[in-house]
């Protein structure tokens, strides 16, 4: 069990490559941010983590005047702050070249205007692969609203509280032991939901899923597992896993985004065709697609006409 948060600080410098949107991944994630656990403001992003039997907490925010992240650790022992700054750098996709990659997708007439207005956009990533997964399973058939309630009820059952908290951060994300060990009823999940997320835990626990393994072995193992399949598989690979090529096919909203205007969506075979002049960088047109579609819904709410019918990113 972790221990309490210690009072020791550490502060590092995180580089990338210009042009970065730090708006677009701070909104990512503030849609999705889940109260007790993660805080979004406008000082930047902060989370609770558990990290070498310590509670830990982490805030990242931009560098004024720098193209760089700073991130904020405390609690942490020394030894951690390696692994937490290669996790910092994946999760903010600090390794992204855009120049590299919006030269291959400029070409492409969906994708390439899109890249073109926000040609510093990110794949926002998700700190713990096992936190994703149970999150991406949550969010399945709701909205991300209703996806994070769910998320919030889950931490606050089995959830470890923070012995010394503060500024909105209560508890830690379930680990897998305690959501094997959990009762989930009264949650509101449905049955085959909660079937769902015991499977994943047990499997992580009995190794079946290992996620520092190769990406491909990962998704292979996720979508084995009742109530994942492929599109949660890929959805963990593009947040989770630093994979620059996943792409959850069978996503509605991408199939809706590269039909022709007025056309019905795409089919799950004809989408996947289509992706193939994205490769290896699926993961960035599919972060543009939605970004684009939630776009598109921001200003269907607002009565401005669009070429697509209102859609939503997932959770």
């Amino acid at each position: 069990m972790p221990r309490r948060i210690a009072s020791t600080e550490a502060v590092l410098r995180l580089p990338c490559q210009p042009p970065y949107d730090w708006a677009h991944s701070l909104a990512f994630l503030a849609r999705r941010a889940l109260t007790g656990v993660e805080r979004v403001d406008a000082a930047g992003y902060a989370r609770t983590l558990a990290c070498m039997e310590e509670q830990v907490r982490i805030a990242v925010r931009p560098v004024p005047g720098e193209d760089a992240l700073e991130l904020r650790v405390t609690g942490a022992p020394p030894s951690a702050l390696p692994l937490l700054e290669r996790t910092a750098r994946r999760v903010f996709d600090l390794p992204g070249d855009p120049a590299r990659i919006g030269g291959q997708l400029a070409a492409d007439p969906l994708v390439g205007p899109l890249v073109a207005q926000r040609p510093g956009l990110r794949i926002p990533g998700a700190w713990d692969p096992f936190e994703c997964t149970v999150r991406a399973v949550l969010g399945q058939q709701v909205s991300v609203a209703a996806g994070r309630t769910f998320a919030a009820r889950l931490v606050g059952r089995c959830g470890e509280t923070l012995r010394a908290g503060g500024e909105g951060l209560t508890h830690l994300f379930p680990t897998p032991a305690r959501l094997a060990q959990a009762d989930l009823a009264g949650l509101g999940l449905p049955g085959a939901r909660t079937a769902a997320l015991k499977s994943l835990a047990l499997a992580v626990l009995g190794q079946r899923v290992d996620f520092s393994a190769a990406p491909a072995d990962v998704t292979a193992a996720l979508a084995a597992l009742p109530g994942i399949g492929p599109w949660t598989a890929q959805y963990v690979a593009l947040r989770a896993l630093g994979e620059p090529d996943a792409f959850p096919h069978g996503d509605w909203v991408l199939r809706r985004m590269a039909a022709p205007p007025g056309a019905p969506p795409l089919g799950v075979r004809e989408l996947a065709e289509r992706a193939q002049s994205w490769r290896p960088w699926r993961g960035y047109a599919t972060i543009h697609l939605w970004h684009a579609a939630g776009e598109l819904g921001a200003r269907a709410a607002r009565g401005v006409p669009t070429r697509a019918a209102r859609a939503a990113p997932p959770a």
